[in-house]
């Protein structure tokens, strides 16, 4: 079997299961989307495999001030243990930091099934600015899309540990409520 084949069978076998394709090519991504995958280092990114993705987790930086690419070049250190697959920056930039065929170091006991995003925010309060939040509008609408999910699937951190984050959505539980009816929208 060829690998064009090999291609469109594994696109049709994921698509038939619900499952976006593996990360092929940049091909498959929008424009918007600055590719800068982080290296394998066996803690922020293990190169460990991604199982069926239930849900699109939110988080915050809880670093104010800080840029997408500054977060994204944390990830990237050998020490570090955290990471996610996407960054939102307060530019309104989307930095994708690992593949999503790929778990990323972020939500805890759910980084076997979910994607997640991390969001840069100016100041303490953890509110992203009017750049921020409609990229990250855009960027839930699209990964919900991609992986045959809805707002409903899209969960705060906070859902999973309950740990304060994003902490702007759990103090203010309403602007959560809007920012999922806003995905719903894009979709």
């Amino acid at each position: 079997m060829g690998l064009t084949a090999l291609l469109g069978f594994s696109f049709w076998l994921g698509t038939l299961f619900g499952q976006a394709p593996a990360n092929i090519s940049g091909a498959e991504f929008p424009e918007w989307i600055d590719q800068q995958l982080i290296q394998i280092n066996g803690h922020a990114r293990r190169g460990e495999k991604l199982g069926k993705v239930k849900n699109i987790v939110v988080h915050y930086v809880a670093n104010p001030g800080t840029s997408a690419q500054q977060n994204r070049d944390y990830f990237n250190n050998d020490d570090t243990t955290v990471s996610a697959h996407f960054l939102v920056g307060l530019e309104g930039e989307v930095i994708q930091c690992v593949p999503l065929d790929e778990k990323s170091s972020a939500t805890n006991d759910r980084n076997g099934d979910t994607i997640s995003i991390e969001v840069c925010h100016p100041d303490k309060t953890g509110k992203f600015n009017n750049k921020t939040y409609r990229s990250l509008v855009k960027l839930t609408a699209w990964l919900c899309d991609r992986y045959h999910l809805d707002e409903n699937d899209v969960i705060r951190h906070y859902d999973v540990t309950g740990k304060e984050c994003p902490l702007y959505y759990v103090k203010h539980p309403d602007a959560w409520k809007q920012f999922i009816k806003d995905v719903g929208n894009t979709l």
